[in-house]
């Protein structure tokens, strides 16, 4: 009888766990007719630890951020990683939230909500800290190391799920200035715990858009190239299911990669810019539709929209011109 009980106990915690009504995100109103959502990414934006705490790229690209989301519209900015350089942030009190964040990115279009994820650098501080920023400022989001965002494309009946990781958690973390690779997650539990999570979010998605971000790159021609751990745990579940896209950034530049039906965006351009090419061979033959990283663009950003049938996204330098788009179609469940 005990053991008939424990079954029931246990299918009732699978139906609960299974029809979980999922929590949609409130989107400003800002248009009846509105059919689409749009939004920034930028990743490495985090300035530097000294006065003026801020570098010359990081300010442009706050400028053309602030002219694009007023032009083209933006609900929010997906916020990839590297958001203080070199060492992340000691406290929630620390002077960095405002040096390198809120005092940068002042303009009003840019007062919306920024989803935030942990990038190598904020692991070599105190993520916590940024996680518990959430409660101090009114669009920092970062709620946990690793979250889901669920988003209704207003007036199609269309959806739009947004999966944020902790790629450091997922593989470890990685010295820049020794170009090292990341040496396997400090703790494998936790590691194993997330990719638990996220197969079972990712079972369970009916969104027509499914867009993943993380700090480390899946593909990357550059610097980092692409990351062993992600190609191994990430790359395969991407393709299962049908991922739209995933966002990363860790290498300091803007890079359109396209392969089995997945697009990868690297937008790393927030702060330094980065014009290495040395994993180029390294990438699936002919997956590189767009590659710049050069001083003269200022820094750089992604503009996306999901609208009821696709994803446009931008690419943009920071000294004011667009310098690449492309179009993804919503997920195929044939």
């Amino acid at each position: 009888m005990m053991a008939l009980s424990l079954v029931y106990i246990l299918i009732a915690a699978i139906h609960v766990a299974y029809c979980y009504p999922t929590a949609f995100e409130n989107l400003e109103a800002t248009g009846k007719n509105r059919t689409s959502i749009k939004f920034l990414a930028v990743g490495d934006w985090g300035g530097v630890p000294y006065p003026p705490y801020i570098t010359a790229v990081q300010k442009a690209t706050a400028r053309e951020m602030s002219k694009i989301a007023e032009q083209m519209g933006a609900d929010f900015v997906l916020s990839l990683g590297d958001n203080f350089y070199y060492r992340g942030v000691d406290s929630v009190d620390s002077p960095r939230f405002q040096e390198t964040f809120e005092t940068v990115y002042t303009a009003k279009s840019l007062k919306v909500p920024w989803y935030v994820l942990a990038g190598n650098h904020d692991h070599a501080g105190n993520v916590k800290a940024q996680i518990e920023y959430s409660k101090k400022s009114d669009r920092w989001r970062f709620p946990s190391y690793y979250y889901e965002l669920n988003f209704r494309i207003p007036n199609t009946g269309k959806t739009l799920t947004i999966i944020m990781l902790d790629t450091i958690m997922l593989c470890g973390n990685s010295d820049d200035f020794l170009d090292e690779k990341p040496r396997g997650p400090l703790r494998v539990v936790d590691a194993n715990r997330q990719l638990t999570w996220l197969q079972g979010r990712l079972a369970r998605s009916t969104a027509d858009f499914l867009l993943l971000a993380g700090h480390y790159p899946v593909w990357s021609v550059s610097e980092h190239g692409p990351t062993k751990c992600l190609l191994q745990r990430l790359h395969p579940l991407l393709k299962k299911y049908n991922a739209t896209a995933y966002f990363c950034g860790h290498d300091h530049n803007l890079q359109y990669i396209e392969e089995s039906g997945v697009g990868y965006v690297v937008s790393g351009a927030g702060n330094f810019l980065d014009h290495d090419i040395r994993h180029w061979k390294h990438v699936p033959k002919g997956s590189v539709k767009f590659f710049t990283g050069q001083a003269s663009t200022m820094g750089g950003f992604v503009h996306a929209e999901v609208t009821k049938n696709k994803m446009i996204l931008t690419f943009f330098q920071a000294i004011g011109t667009s310098l690449y788009r492309t179009v993804l179609s919503q997920r195929n469940f044939e």
